[in-house]
């Protein structure tokens, strides 16, 4: 594995095609691609200068300064008739040698990301992150505000490496009377795309994969509730309140 840390920054390559693309058209595409962990929690795609259409970036004359990796030159992306403002980066000077001349893309700022022919959402995958899903015959029982809303003997449980036990719930077992659909869709690369419900006026307390992606299909269509904000119990015992970013 090539792996650099200076500071909380990690840097790994992938052997994963990665593209990106902007007004329809591809703007990057490497078998090359650097993972870099600007935060802890999931990576950013780096990307090896000639696998960059140059044509596409367009220097500011701004800089952008980042304590572990440096000075960045910023660049706004323009593709057909799209354009994206200060989207992307490159670090010609970076302490971090591995990055150095590599370029950064805005995730939010593109049209569309790709990991071989699957699209992907949110953020690039973490290959350190396992998502695991369990049938369990524990009894889970939702309250909130000291109301029943899910009761349930037949849970389906997601473990996700550094986040707490999500308890996924069929329908049947859910008082669906109490929930109230919200226009709230959150994407995630290993589960897919989520629809939300208030519940007992409370915003987004619950969530739902209908159509997930094929390694979490077992969730397809169940429940699952924010433990972070609601009461859980599980087996008769209240559950104590994860704290995470969620919370």
């Amino acid at each position: 594995m090539d792996a650099t840390n200076r500071g909380r920054v990690r840097v790994e390559r992938t052997a994963k095609r990665v593209r990106t693309y902007l007004g329809g058209r591809v703007v990057a595409d490497t078998t090359d691609a650097l993972l870099v962990w600007e935060v802890p929690y999931y990576p950013t795609y780096y990307f090896p200068p000639d696998d960059v259409d140059e044509s596409a970036l367009k220097a500011t004359g701004a800089t952008k300064h980042s304590p572990s990796r440096g000075d960045a030159v910023v660049y706004t992306v323009t593709s057909g008739t799209a354009e994206a403002p200060d989207a992307a980066l490159a670090y010609p000077d970076s302490p971090l040698e591995q990055i150095r001349g590599y370029v950064r893309f805005d995730w939010d700022a593109m049209d569309a990301w790709f990991e071989e022919d699957e699209e992907v959402f949110f953020h690039p995958r973490d290959p350190y992150t396992r998502v695991d899903i369990l049938a369990s015959s524990r009894h889970v029982r939702i309250e909130v505000d000291g109301v029943t809303v899910a009761d349930s003997r037949s849970p389906r449980i997601l473990f996700e490496t550094g986040l707490p036990a999500r308890y996924y719930l069929p329908k049947t077992d859910v008082r669906l009377d109490l929930l109230e659909h919200t226009d709230t869709v959150t994407h995630c690369p290993y589960k897919g795309t989520a629809e939300y419900w208030a519940v007992n006026g409370k915003k987004d307390l619950a969530w739902s994969y209908r159509t997930p992606l094929p390694e979490s299909e077992k969730i397809a269509g169940l429940i699952a509730f924010y433990d972070e904000k609601l009461d859980v119990y599980v087996d008769g015992e209240l559950q104590e309140r994860p704290k995470t970013k969620f919370a």
